[in-house]
């Protein structure tokens, strides 16, 4: 077996989670395919991460801000370098950008380092998802956007980070359908939830974590969003094939002059499902499950870097609903995994987020988005020295800079 799964774990922290991720691998036999990528800053003690790589006999790369600057350098992309915002989350773009440089990979893994697998087959668990073709839960509501903690919602009440507040109260209606072109498989969490910071002080917490938790017995059979449908994403915990990554851009959230933050995976999450509608793919949900850990911080802290764009996260999906055309029916579609059909959709919401009247708070942020996300596109054709409309197969070369790391 030869590597071709790239992970990232964006990591400022705990980044001895690795070890467990690379054990749980090592027993489940996946080991060899793993490439584990962390993504770091200059202030964070890197020869202690490169120290566990070589510890584990983990194939992999630690790169903080100066080695991504050298980075974008050697590739000669150095004027794309602002697409990923320092300090932030969203520096799992450097990620997507890396793998899309290396032919090997044909998947991805986001990891956060404050998460753990369980006792099962996690990376199994991500591969069978998105192999999968056959019959699945298809899961749809009136508001049009699915609750991925819907499963237990009456005994919990719980809606995940992102969920708008105008689509509660939906009324939700299942069916088996047959279901095959999985691009995307999210695994979801048990302990804390993912929740923003309003609906955290609303269940009576300050340290950012909720009062009230989940566990393995608050999800059930796995499911999709049926087509149309929209639902939250979250990077904690998500597989994704190679082909997807030109719609799937990790916003540039954090460092800009609105000071948004924390809706980088939210977003790119309902431009992916708006790309997979427009393409005829599914994003798969479930298992496997991981055990979320989240450090106490301030909720306030998190409210804060939220509310800039609350009233946005209303908006954005119908902003790029129309964009690129009709869903359409997988089995009459063409390949699911061609980059440029991938990418005609993300440049078409973009185009939509910054042809949009301004009508809300903060709107000029979309249009910087939608520049944004025309310059994700710009940057991966760079990479490939051709347009990207022309990049079905990725093209071949020389492996990164860093492959002494390996």
């Amino acid at each position: 077996m030869t590597v071709d799964t790239c992970v990232i774990v964006p990591t400022i922290r705990e980044f001895e989670c690795v070890r467990e991720y690379v054990a749980n691998a090592r027993e489940h036999g996946h080991d060899e395919r793993l490439f584990f990528l962390l993504v770091t800053e200059d202030f964070c003690d890197t020869e202690a991460m490169r120290s566990m790589l070589g510890d584990l006999g983990a194939s992999g790369a630690v790169f903080d801000g100066s080695r991504r600057e050298e980075w974008f350098a050697s590739e000669g992309i150095e004027e794309y370098s602002h697409l990923v915002p320092a300090a932030s989350h969203a520096q799992t773009s450097f990620g997507l950008l890396y793998m899309w440089a290396d032919p090997r990979f044909e998947y991805g893994v986001f990891i956060d380092d404050d998460t753990l697998p369980h006792d099962t087959d996690f990376f199994g668990g991500h591969y069978r998802n998105l192999a999968h073709d056959g019959e699945v839960t298809a899961v749809e509501s009136d508001e049009r956007w699915v609750n991925v903690l819907y499963q237990n919602h009456d005994d919990h009440g719980l809606y995940p980070r992102g969920y708008p507040y105008s689509a509660m109260h939906e009324e939700t209606e299942k069916r088996v359908e047959r279901v095959g072109d999985v691009v995307a498989s999210q695994g979801l969490w048990t302990n804390v939830p993912d929740l923003d910071a309003v609906r955290i002080l609303m269940d009576g917490d300050l340290r950012g974590q909720a009062r009230t938790r989940t566990d393995r017995e608050d999800y059930g059979e796995d499911f999709v969003a049926a087509r149309g449908q929209y639902l939250t994403v979250c990077s904690m915990n998500l597989a994704f094939r190679r082909a997807v990554i030109p719609a799937f851009y990790q916003l540039p959230m954090d460092d800009n002059p609105w000071d948004v933050g924390r809706f980088d995976d939210i977003w790119s999450g309902v431009f992916l499902k708006r790309a997979c509608d427009l393409v005829g793919a599914q994003i798969y949900n479930g298992t496997p499950l991981c055990e979320h850990n989240k450090a106490p911080r301030s909720t306030f802290d998190d409210l804060h870097n939220e509310a800039p764009a609350l009233e946005l996260n209303e908006h954005v999906w119908r902003i790029v609903d129309d964009a690129g055309g009709p869903p359409v029916d997988a089995a009459a579609s063409d390949p699911a995994d061609d980059p440029a059909r991938y990418a005609d959709a993300f440049a078409a919401m973009a185009e939509a987020l910054i042809a949009h009247d301004n009508e809300f708070e903060n709107g000029e942020f979309l249009a910087y988005v939608g520049e944004h996300m025309l310059e994700w596109l710009d940057c991966l054709a760079a990479l490939d020295g051709a347009p990207l409309a022309d990049a079905a197969a990725p093209t071949t070369g020389p492996r990164p800079a860093d492959a002494a790391d390996d």
